[in-house]
């Protein structure tokens, strides 16, 4: 055998055994942020090209509950602002325009992507999305809160985190690019 049939052997053979033909794909949730930017760019350098479903939520505000801290005094009035002024349509035109952008990302970065939106509650929709799909794993771009905001905020990823059933990569922020290195 020539030395360049045995190394095309051995590459054919390291990558079916990193991530086979047959996988499911990876899901990579895609808020629109720059952090969710950073993740794309991180988990296709980790993860090499494969195929990805690019995942976009949209909240529709009647999934906003009372006890989302966010929401305990603009619930009802965004609700009937929605209503009146068609925010609802707004809200999917900007998630697919969000989509599209992640899709184009994701491409970009080497992954062999598609697009999905869902609605709901974020971090659940993620769950049943990854479900679904048999996504493996589930890529979330961190924000980076301190502990007290993520407790006033909520925090996606690690909802995800803990409720997923499957294998999740949290990229944290790129905060070297942001602000100069310095750290918060």
């Amino acid at each position: 055998m020539k030395r360049a049939d045995a190394l095309g052997s051995q590459n054919r053979w390291t990558q079916s055994v990193n991530r086979p033909e047959s996988e499911h794909p990876v899901l990579v949730c895609f808020d629109g942020s720059p952090d969710a930017e950073h993740a794309i760019a991180y988990a296709a350098g980790l993860l090499g090209p494969c195929p990805a479903v690019v995942l976009t939520v949209w909240e529709p505000l009647p999934a906003w509950e009372p006890y989302d801290p966010g929401a305990l005094i603009s619930a009802g009035i965004a609700t009937a602002g929605a209503r009146t002024f068609g925010l609802e349509a707004i809200a999917i035109d900007v998630a697919r325009e969000t989509l599209d952008h992640g899709v184009a990302l994701a491409q970009a970065a080497g992954f062999d992507a598609r697009g999905r939106l869902a609605h709901g509650k974020t971090w659940r929709a993620i769950c049943e999305t990854a479900d679904e799909l048999g996504a493996d794993p589930i890529v979330v771009g961190a924000r980076g809160h301190s502990r007290i905001e993520s407790v006033l905020l909520g925090s996606v990823s690690l909802a995800v985190a803990t409720h997923a059933a499957r294998p999740v990569l949290v990229v944290r922020p790129d905060r070297e690019h942001e602000d100069g290195g310095n750290d918060r």
